[in-house]
């Protein structure tokens, strides 16, 4: 996973001799190619990977007999024979993503076009505690056995995780226990499953889905702000995700924005999570309505009060909820207006539970950019919100794996 070349890598792309190396990195630009556009004549191929139709002819009969590629149709002539269009195969090389939060755990299996071949929820929130890897494994075995697929077809495991996490050797810094001694959380997943295991940081993970199949598509500067329990910032730069020295960069709910503010659960104090984090907006709608605010909210038993259930009061005109969600909003543009002066963005994505209140959240954050930026940084910047809403963490996951392993660089 983190340091050597996987089997399933060596079985892929054998390097035995020059030309086997040459051969290998054909496959891998063809895999890649396929992977960004979805289909491909031959021709196109070897235009795209600089080599003769009959080299790339020989490639394609291999990897068809090998069940990487399928002929999937004809493409469209002015002239002449209508060329024959390759897609990759939904019949083999799985890849397993875990979606682990505070709220749940989600497994889900994925083939290589990006299509949910089985998923599964679970009421395993992630917590810091040694058992806690135990009870992944026992779920995550429970998909596999009931997917009915092969072991030997699993290619890869995706796990998006939150805290800081390091993806070259898959700790977690801010759930320790769920590492062990000197092996990491991904390293004991790797020798239970035995597959390759890669993990991210789940706001990473959002953004990558973002910017390779939802709104940031194209663009090469994005800010990506993962409203949840906490408060994460994807920063896409020059067209790639920005992980920092150790991967821990973005983590915008930690900056302090009031100097004798409320306790974070990281153990500093005034952190930007205390007062904008989903967890933050219960907790100010429970305060509110224990001081006697009058609101539809106040009708529904304390402990059941979720961010959905405020948020869909805002929705049915609540003033109450409306009101708490535009102060958040305000501050989240207020401490967003720093990362705008440091990554001069084009968009801003909103996802997450929060992203849910539409125009009551992204209204304000507006508001806010307006107010703390300076004019030529937010002339051609938008917020948006996420179209891909959770699907983009699974996405994003799943793209992470696949380009580690088919080795996009």
């Amino acid at each position: 996973m983190f340091d050597s070349t996987t089997s399933s890598e060596a079985d892929i792309f054998p390097k035995t001799s020059v030309v086997d190396y040459k051969k290998s990195q054909h496959r891998r630009r063809i895999l890649t190619e396929l992977y960004r556009s979805g289909t491909c004549s031959i021709a196109e191929m070897a235009r795209v990977i600089h080599s003769s139709v009959p080299s790339v002819t020989s490639i394609v009969e291999e990897m068809v007999e090998e069940k990487w590629i399928v002929p999937v149709g004809t493409g469209v002539t002015k002239q002449g024979r209508k060329p024959v269009l390759f897609s990759l195969s939904t019949e083999r090389f799985y890849i397993v993503v875990l979606d682990v939060s505070t709220h749940d755990t989600k497994v889900l299996i994925m083939n290589l076009k990006n299509e949910v071949v089985l998923r599964r929820d679970f009421n395993l929130k992630l917590e810091d505690s040694p058992q806690f890897l135990n009870h992944l494994i026992d779920v995550t075995e429970q998909v596999l056995k009931e997917s009915g697929i092969k072991y030997s077809d699993f290619m890869a495991m995706g796990v998006a995780v939150a805290g800081l996490v390091d993806t070259r050797k898959g700790f977690n810094f801010t759930y320790r226990s769920l590492n062990q001694s000197e092996n990491s959380f991904g390293t004991m997943l790797e020798k239970h499953f035995s597959f390759p295991v890669y993990v991210i940081n789940d706001t990473k993970a959002t953004t990558l889905g973002e910017h390779r199949f939802g709104l940031a598509q194209g663009k090469d500067h994005v800010l990506a702000i993962y409203i949840d329990w906490g408060v994460g910032l994807g920063v896409i730069l020059n067209g790639e995700v920005f992980q920092g020295a150790s991967g821990f960069a973005g983590e915008l709910g930690h900056i302090q924005v009031v100097p004798n503010g409320e306790l974070c659960h990281c153990g500093k104090v005034g952190c930007l999570d205390t007062i904008t984090s989903a967890a933050s907006l219960i907790r100010r709608i429970k305060k509110g309505l224990g001081e006697g605010r009058i609101s539809r909210l106040s009708v529904i038993e304390t402990d059941k009060i979720d961010a959905e259930t405020i948020i869909d009061a805002a929705w049915q005109g609540d003033s109450f909820a409306i009101d708490i969600l535009h102060e958040i909003g305000m501050e989240l543009g207020k401490g967003l207006s720093i990362a705008i002066h440091l990554f001069n963005p084009e968009i801003i994505i909103v996802d997450g539970i929060v992203a849910k209140a539409g125009a009551f959240i992204t209204n304000p954050i507006e508001q806010a950019i307006n107010k703390y930026c300076l004019t030529d940084f937010r002339n051609n910047l938008s917020v948006v919100i996420s179209q891909l809403g959770q699907e983009a963490k699974w996405l994003g996951t799943q793209a992470y794996v696949v380009e580690k392993v088919i080795d996009f660089s």
